[in-house]
């Protein structure tokens, strides 16, 4: 298998997930290599031939810009700089996701604008290739200037501070360099502030998120899709129709792959139907698709952000300038993570519906979808438990990004809270796919009910895979179990 060159290319969604899928370390491209030599020379050089004051490299930081550092003390200042900043709290960062913090920082130093050290970047592909995960915590960055607290205990193992998992082991940054027999490095002018400066905390979240976002958008459409047929609905509103007069991507999209899992279903072609149904089944279109559009405008946004250069100052060395500026500032990760919580509720809430249709006891289907109700409750509490996660997530939805509050003394006066956009975020993917399989749940109980009539060949051997984990419900029994179980199912089968 051949490593992933950084600075070969751009990174993309689908770049990143072949990586993880195939496990391939990085390396960094001689193109990458030459930018960040070349870029660390340039500053040296200018510290040598300069005394006047450059923001974060012989200055203090934020309130403290204008408290000039003695030269002997540079590489003091970076170090205090870690450690003052590494302020993180409550829970840990999934490591999944410190994983992506690795690697989209790496590619951000990159490009020769940072002013880092080849060895410092050099560690960080280390730590990613050798599952070296520092423990950073959810709570502490603003999201401006950029994620400075989680950043932090990013970095904190490079100077032999902080805690690591290796080796599923959580341990201190002092015993992993007595395994490996490292040393911890000595950071240089600039390099704390290139570390702790950026916006990989949100990216991370946010790429983890897009991720699972497009898969459980194909989800939304196959699970629909079982609930249609089980709910003894009409093809017509999936029909091309009706969808090239309102031509949204997303919504053709939908209806051509909710009738592509239909082809040949012996209940879709029933006839008797009643004319029109509820909008959670005929406008699955329409809503799925607006939540497509969404995802592939937000995958934009992250896919831009993942190839940039996100710390400050930024170096120019060809054009002999530093520039301090706000490329840290998360505002368009902010937005578009709280527009992903939206996208994805809207597939929750929908969700929520056809269930709550799929138990009501109509259209030829026994209440609650068990036989002898009364005597059993069946699937009745389910769609509780699906309403009380919807319900959750419109409280989720509340936008982090309209929040600000001044901080630094007032020089950091207009924040992002993109991190906390991001972590709910995550919240909200979970939230829908447990959603999504309290649907299949109810979807497959209430197709089987159908029989003999059945769905199409595609659904049925969906559903029968399904029923390797999740048996036909013929009496009451410990629902929380088919649950989990229908959340595994979704994350680890491949539709594909």
């Amino acid at each position: 298998m051949t490593d992933y060159q950084i600075g070969s290319g751009q990174l993309s969604l689908a770049v990143i997930e072949t990586i993880l899928q195939e496990k391939q370390s990085i390396k960094l491209s001689a193109l990458a290599i030459e930018r960040i030599e070349k870029c660390r020379k340039y500053l040296d050089d200018k510290l040598n031939t300069n005394e006047d004051p450059i923001y974060g490299i012989n200055t203090g930081f934020g309130y403290l810009q204008n408290v000039k550092i003695e030269a002997e003390n540079l590489t003091q200042l970076q170090h205090n700089l870690l450690l003052s900043h590494a302020c993180g709290t409550g829970q840990e960062v999934p490591k999944e996701i410190v994983k992506l913090m690795l690697l989209l920082k790496i590619q951000s130093l990159s490009y020769g604008h940072s002013a880092i050290a080849l060895s410092t970047v050099q560690r960080l592909v280390d730590f990613y290739n050798h599952d070296i995960l520092p423990v950073i915590y959810t709570q502490g960055s603003l999201g401006a200037s950029g994620d400075l607290a989680p950043l932090a205990h990013l970095a904190l193992p490079l100077i032999g501070e902080g805690e690591v998992w290796y080796q599923d082991e959580k341990i201190s940054s002092a015993e992993l360099n007595k395994k490996l027999n490292w040393a911890a490095l000595t950071l240089q002018s600039k390099e704390g502030l290139a570390l702790i400066n950026g916006t990989q905390f949100m990216s991370a979240y946010g790429t983890f998120c897009l991720l699972k976002a497009q898969k459980i958008s194909a989800w939304a459409d196959v699970i629909a899709a079982i609930s249609i047929d089980a709910f003894d609905c009409r093809i017509d509103p999936f029909l091309n129709l009706s969808h090239v007069i309102r031509p949204h991507k997303g919504q053709i999209a939908t209806a051509s792959a909710i009738k592509n899992w239909l082809e040949g279903s012996e209940l879709i072609a029933r006839k008797g139907k009643q004319t029109q149904d509820p909008y959670s089944f005929r406008c699955v279109p329409q809503v799925h698709g607006a939540s497509k559009d969404s995802i592939n405008y937000i995958q934009s946004v992250f896919e831009t952000e993942m190839n940039s250069v996100t710390d400050n100052p930024n170096v120019f060395p060809d054009e002999d300038l530093i520039i301090s500026a706000g490329n840290f500032h998360g505002q368009p990760l902010a937005l578009t993570l709280d527009f992903l919580c939206l996208a994805l509720a809207e597939l929750g809430s929908i969700s929520e519906r056809r269930t709550f249709q799929l138990i009501s006891g109509t259209r030829g289907l026994p209440p609650f979808l068990v036989k002898n109700a009364g005597l059993n409750s069946g699937l009745m509490i389910t769609q509780y438990t699906a309403a009380s996660i919807a319900s959750e997530n419109k409280q989720l939805c509340t936008p982090a990004s309209v929040d600000s509050i001044v901080s630094s003394n007032g020089q950091e006066d207009h924040v992002s809270m993109g991190a906390n956009a991001a972590t709910k975020c995550l919240r909200v993917v979970e939230n829908v796919e447990r959603i999504l399989a309290i649907e299949l749940l109810t979807g497959s109980q209430a197709l089987e009910l159908r029989l003999p009539e059945k769905s199409s060949v595609k659904i049925e051997n969906l559903v029968s895979k399904y029923r390797e984990l999740v048996s036909f419900n013929e009496a009451d029994r410990l629902l929380a179990n088919d649950i989990k179980a229908s959340v595994s199912f979704i994350r680890g089968t491949s539709l594909t």
